[in-house]
């Protein structure tokens, strides 16, 4: 099963906005690069390095609370299409050269009902919010790369 790198966005310094972009260099010390919430802190796992949403499941939260919002107010580094993110801490997915292993829920913030009433409730059941991952092996990402399950 595959599908497509249908977005990337990173944001240079917390709470700031979000950035669109069509290629991205990924670090095992940074994530994406120009991306503040990459680094991993001295002592720290990495453990929210990029964040993946399915436009799917993106679609049906604005569905549900009848909005149309931009993706990256979802505050997700990556958007993927054709593709059901698993959730299963530790499963690892390829991205072009770029390997990530899922390591939990990214759970929707209080942000998200300050950009719609019932946003974070509607991406708040089946992992809707998206995942969180670690990065294992760098590399440069681009829109259209495609994304699959890498067996260990």
């Amino acid at each position: 099963m595959t599908g497509r790198l249908a977005g990337i966005a990173r944001h240079a310094v917390p709470k700031g906005p979000m950035a669109v972009i069509d290629t991205a260099i990924v670090t095992l010390e940074g994530g994406i690069e120009g991306d503040c919430r990459g680094r991993v802190k001295p002592g720290g796992r990495g453990r929210r390095q990029v964040t993946l949403i399915e436009r799917a499941d993106w679609d049906a939260a604005l569905a549900e609370i009848d909005h149309d919002i931009p993706w990256q107010e979802r505050r997700a580094n990556l958007l993927v299409e054709d593709f059901d993110l698993p959730h299963i801490p530790g499963t690892r997915l390829r991205i072009g050269p770029v390997l990530l292993q899922i390591t939990m829920e990214c759970d929707p913030c209080h942000r998200m009902d300050a950009i719609a009433d019932g946003l974070r409730a509607a991406l708040t059941p089946d992992w809707r919010g998206g995942v969180c991952t670690r990065v294992i092996e760098g590399g440069t990402i681009s829109i259209g790369d495609n994304i699959r399950i890498e067996e260990s």
